[in-house]
């Protein structure tokens, strides 16, 4: 069949078209369907399904990631345990409200005990406070020997209870050096730190403060 002849067919009358014909158009209208029906339907629904997939892969992630962690459960429960025990052993070796007083005592004393002299000991009366505990610094400043002022941190280490030492700045006076060589003369030095005490919360401080840190946590979202 030539091009004239399909010119000439009646697209009224596709029954009486040749069979070839016939079998030609139906394959073409059948692409056409297909493609039609990936486009307006199975296009969307094979986006679902590879999104369905994505999930289910992030779904078995985190399954056995959970069940992992179920696995090991009991350990993890062990673990926690002892972390609250060290926790609360820590707790005990800081003083209550009333023996904060002594606790700075104590650190003068230990100065004092080495033949340091200060010149500066200035226990702060404002306190820093977590959900735990409050924190309390005392500034210092006090002069000796080397080995004088080692001794004193290292006493400041061996107190029974918690004391740390910060901001440390060692130089020497300048009523012992030479004027005309610039060097010390014996052999005492300068010593400014910052001893900060802790102390534990008592029931009521601890309540006020998780409750102000909860109240935080809301503003912030």
């Amino acid at each position: 069949m030539n091009l004239d002849e399909l010119r000439r067919l009646d697209p009224k009358d596709i029954a009486n078209w040749p069979a070839a014909v016939q079998l030609v158009t139906l394959a073409l209208f059948s692409v056409v369907v297909i493609v039609l029906g990936y486009f307006l339907l199975l296009a969307g629904e094979l986006e679902i399904l590879d999104q369905g997939r994505v999930t289910e892969e992030e779904l078995k992630v985190a399954f056995l990631d959970k069940k992992a962690k179920a696995v090991n459960l009991e350990a993890y429960r062990l673990q926690l345990a002892d972390i609250q025990e060290s926790f609360g052993a820590l707790l005990k070796q800081l003083p209550s409200k009333a023996e904060m007083e002594t606790l700075i005592t104590e650190i003068n004393q230990s100065g004092v005990g080495r033949g340091l002299q200060f010149e500066l000991f200035k226990p702060t009366t404002a306190e820093v406070k977590t959900t735990e505990f409050a924190e309390r610094p005392v500034s210092l400043k006090i002069n000796g020997s080397y080995h004088d002022l080692a001794a004193f941190a290292s006493d400041i280490a061996q107190l029974s209870r918690i004391v740390t030492l910060g901001d440390i700045q060692i130089a020497v006076p300048a009523v012992n050096v030479d004027a005309k060589t610039g060097a010390a003369m014996g052999g005492v030095l300068s010593m400014q730190a910052v001893a900060k005490t802790y102390r534990a919360l008592d029931a009521e401080e601890a309540v006020a403060m998780r409750k102000a840190e909860a109240e935080a946590k809301k503003k912030k979202q």
